[in-house]
């Protein structure tokens, strides 16, 4: 027995080779971080929202929030989908520099991080990221932002725009497959930004100061922007430009220094638009940097879960993170007469790269080399990613009752992937003879074209049927060298793929009265496959996820719209889910068997009296494992180690059972052209847990016997609540704001992962990601 113990402990220490075959599960902790339809309209933040970020958008106006969902412009309280809307000015009353921010005033989103703005993972309605392939698609105005490959890491490294110059996001809940493709299988995030005004004039400069509990140093920011007719009414230039200095709060346990996690994230735009009387053109820039000294992680008992020392984390090696977007789109719209053509064309170049500190799971590597101590490891992964898009569709004019839209769809994709594991003495001195674990290249393309097409006819004032299809074929190809090393050997391995897929949606709805309008919704998605690690016993290629999702809602509006009130209950059917697994401690992916989603989401906003809102928004969902995931086989000498990384009924990772929020808001005119705008908003988040039940079988061969089993259940991260404060003075030239996030400070955690020896397999703590510390936030804008 004990031997084979020993044959299993060594299966253990190969495992640092998944950190570098796969771009299938990053370096940090196994599994990674990833947080209601009810529509929430603009109140789903504590704010009003506002359109052009200028002046508050009054209660009385709430029904009257227009949406691009359909890729036309519609109310959203029109629009057979789930649908919320997140405006300019809520962001800015909120302080919001990331999802983080406003994420759990959204209901079916969650999002989770891993310490730093960028490494956010997002999923929607419990279609939670089990493997490294998108399943939250997002946009950025017209164009898609973001991989759609298996090689690009796009579940741990979610667009996490700083949301300056932006008019509102939307988001989408549930699958877009048939009007915005691969991976939007669980929803849509779409950045709307300000477009230029042809015939306003504006400049503005702001800035402000926060402090953060734990921080030494206050955080900083500024932002300027300008509009400018260039010729009245027909050619316009919009300019922004933003910087974010972020406060470190986490101090370094190895070597006592302080506020090791500072950063900066900065945001620079131009938009250059030209009006004609039948078509425009609108050509826009934009680059976003994300700078991390080191990531917001700090070290809990592994028992307990309480913090070892507050803020504070054990950091060997320094775990820097940087994110850079170049993002081009040309759009072009022309007014047909009988409908409007639109060509939507997009480039964007994205760079990635980040450290993770393996010392505590691999240092002791170096006592299998016969080193007398100790060293420290690291792990860094670099993403490359050039994408251009190109769409062209036919939209049908509003209004009429049969609604119809035509269109096309391409995608190149050029990406890069280089792991690179270091091994060093623990003082960070080189090896004797010895500095590189393993080196690896992974290039990889994807090319896709679709066509769509989608419709809705209204057969009286009451019943409208809507539907939608989409035929989708990608081609890829990828690539695996490994130039250097001890883990893997020395060569280069290709393979490709080849993949169709069709999508479709069925929407009717029914107008029961002036005030109340109910829909089902019947619609498909898909995460995309593509070509696998080239191992034996993993296959060669693996397959689409597919989902099919049902839902039926009620949106309605009473009392001139001072009473809002929707309900949505919804079940998703998932299948083929990609998972990651190992074989001989080689990472690739496999369609790990089904899931299902079951959820009700619920938003009510009151004005009850003028001047004040009332927002109450809630979601349940239930995500299981319907049943196990496929097993591995590893062999193991005379027996053989049987892994299970997902068991039946297992809930979907880092997936709520229920939050809830509450918002409120209060407009107040005061003396001459000023007026106050006070509000807050309480979230509360269920407990989630932080992955899947492993389970490991050792079973001798001959005789078939059962020697070993270890069940490792995941960990459970505890529910919280956390308050957020606001209040704003304004008039039409000066804005005033200051905001609190987290006031009372809550301790509370967005992820949760154990620290383990690979070599002894003792756990050394828990890394956890905490929650923004209570931050106070001063801000002054001028606009002339």
């Amino acid at each position: 027995m004990n031997q084979h113990r020993v044959r299993v402990a060594a299966i253990r220490r190969r495992s640092l080779s998944l950190a570098i075959v796969a771009s299938l599960a990053l370096a940090a902790p196994a599994f990674a971080q990833v947080a209601a339809d009810a529509p929430v309209d603009d109140a789903a933040a504590p704010a009003d929202a506002a359109s052009d970020g200028s002046s508050p958008q009054r209660a009385h106006d709430l029904g009257a929030v227009m949406v691009t969902a359909n890729k036309r412009v519609e109310n959203i309280r029109e629009v057979a989908s789930s649908i919320s809307v997140l405006g300019s000015e809520q962001l800015e009353n909120i302080g919001a520099t990331q999802m983080t921010d406003y994420a759990s005033y959204l209901p079916g989103l969650q999002v989770q991080s891993n310490g730093s703005p960028g490494q956010s993972q997002v999923s929607m309605r419990g279609i939670a990221a089990m493997s490294s392939g998108s399943t939250v698609g997002t946009y950025i105005d017209e164009t898609p932002i973001g991989s759609n490959g298996i090689y690009q890491q796009a579940t741990l490294f979610a667009l996490d725009l700083f949301p300056y110059d932006i008019d509102r996001i939307e988001v989408l809940r549930g699958p877009q497959g048939t009007l915005y493709g691969a991976g939007a299988m669980g929803g849509l995030l779409k950045y709307m930004t300000r477009r230029p005004d042809v015939s306003q004039t504006e400049f503005r400069i702001g800035g402000g100061v926060s402090d953060t509990e734990g921080a030494g140093d206050l955080g900083w920011n500024y932002r300027v922007g300008m509009n400018v007719p260039l010729v009245q009414d027909s050619l316009a230039l919009r300019a922004s430009y933003a910087s974010n200095e972020i406060a470190g709060y986490v101090d370094n346990l190895v070597d006592g220094r302080k506020d090791i996690n500072e950063g900066e994230q900065t945001s620079a735009r131009a938009a250059l638009l030209w009006q004609g009387d039948v078509a425009s053109l609108e050509f826009s820039v934009m680059r976003q940097e994300i700078d991390s000294d080191n990531n917001a992680i700090i070290a809990l008992d592994a028992e307990t879960h309480e913090p070892i020392a507050g803020l504070s984390n054990y950091v060997y090696v320094d775990e820097p993170f940087e994110k850079n977007l170049d993002h081009y789109a040309l759009t072009a719209n022309w007014d047909l007469g009988f409908a409007d053509f639109v060509s939507a064309t997009g480039y964007s170049d994205t760079h990635t790269f980040i450290r993770t500190d393996q010392t505590l799971a691999y240092g002791e590597y170096t006592l299998l080399l016969g080193m007398p101590d100790p060293g420290s490891a690291y792990l860094d992964y670099t993403l490359d990613l050039k994408q251009i898009t190109q769409e062209f569709r036919l939209t049908s004019k509003s209004g009429q009752a049969f609604e119809w839209m035509l269109g096309t769809f391409y995608s190149d994709e050029d990406g890069d992937n280089h792991q690179f594991v270091g091994l060093n003495q623990l003082d960070g001195t080189p090896l004797p003879g010895l500095r590189t674990l393993g080196e690896l290249f992974i290039p990889s393309t994807y090319e896709e074209t679709a066509v769509f097409a989608n419709g809705s006819y209204r057969f009286n004032d009451r019943f409208k049927l809507g539907a939608g299809v989409r035929f989708s074929r990608n081609e890829q190809d990828f690539a695996q060298i490994v130039t250097d090393g001890l883990l893997l050997p020395i060569g280069r391995d290709e393979n490709s793929s080849t993949e169709n897929v069709f999508t479709w949606s069925i929407t009717p709805q029914f107008q029961i009265n002036k005030d109340v309008m109910v829909y089902a919704k019947a619609a498909t998605g898909y995460q995309p496959g593509g070509p696998n690690v080239l191992v034996t016993g993993l296959p060669p290629v693996v397959d689409s996820s597919m989902l099919t999702s049902y839902e039926i809602g009620m949106k309605s509006a009473f009392s001139d719209d001072r009473v809002l009130f929707d309900l949505v209950g919804y079940q998703i059917d998932w299948e083929d889910i990609q998972v990651a697994s190992q074989v001989n401690g080689v990472s690739g992916l496999v369609n790990g068997g089904e899931a299902t989603s079951r959820g009700i989401e619920a938003s009510l906003t009151l004005r009850p009296i003028e001047g004040l809102s009332l927002g109450l928004n809630a979601a349940y969902n239930d995500a299981n494992l319907d049943e196990d995931f496929p097993t591995i086989i590893v062999p193991a000498g005379a027996a053989q180690v049987e892994l299970n990384t997902g068991l039946k009924d297992d809930r979907m990772p880092y997936v709520p059972d229920l939050t809830w929020s509450l918002t409120a808001d209060y407009y107040l005119p005061l003396g001459g052209d000023w007026s106050a705008t006070f509000g807050g908003g309480v979230r509360w988040v269920d407990d989630r847990t932080n992955g899947t039940t492993q389970r490991q079988v050792v079973r001798l061969l001959d005789p078939p016997t059962v020697l070993d089993t270890e069940i490792t259940e995941p960990l459970v991260i505890d529910s919280y609540y956390a308050v957020d404060l606001y209040a704003a003075f304004s008039n039409e030239n000066w804005t005033l704001r200051a905001y609190m996030k987290n006031a009372t400070d809550e301790r509370a955690f967005s992820t949760m992962n154990d620290i383990t020896s690979a070599v002894t397999g003792v756990t050394h703590h828990t890394a956890a990601t905490p929650i923004q510390p209570r931050t106070f936030g001063l801000e002054v804008d001028y606009r002339f």
